[in-house]
């Protein structure tokens, strides 16, 4: 499952804005706004989430599931659980 900030944060590490990313998946903008906007695993049908995960992944992001992982050997971010507070 793919969430709403990984697609953001996959954007952002590739400079690409969401009319880009909806261009090259075949999906439309009002979609991949949508897409940003859910609350947390974004929902839709399978067909178009995997036309944004298979765009992403050719241009060379890996998407990582919570607890799994990372297969590539790139450099890269991934969101963990806080251990302190900042104040």
């Amino acid at each position: 499952m793919i969430t709403s900030a990984q697609i953001k944060a996959a954007r952002a590490l590739l400079d690409m804005d969401r009319k880009t990313l909806a261009e090259l998946a075949g999906v439309s903008l009002p979609t991949i706004q949508r897409m940003e906007s859910a609350d947390g695993v974004v929902g839709g049908s399978v067909d178009t989430l995997m036309k944004v995960v298979v765009t992403l992944k050719s241009a060379g992001i890996e998407l990582i599931a919570e607890g799994a992982p990372s297969q590539g050997l790139g450099r890269g971010v991934r969101l963990c659980e806080a251990t302190e507070t900042h104040s």
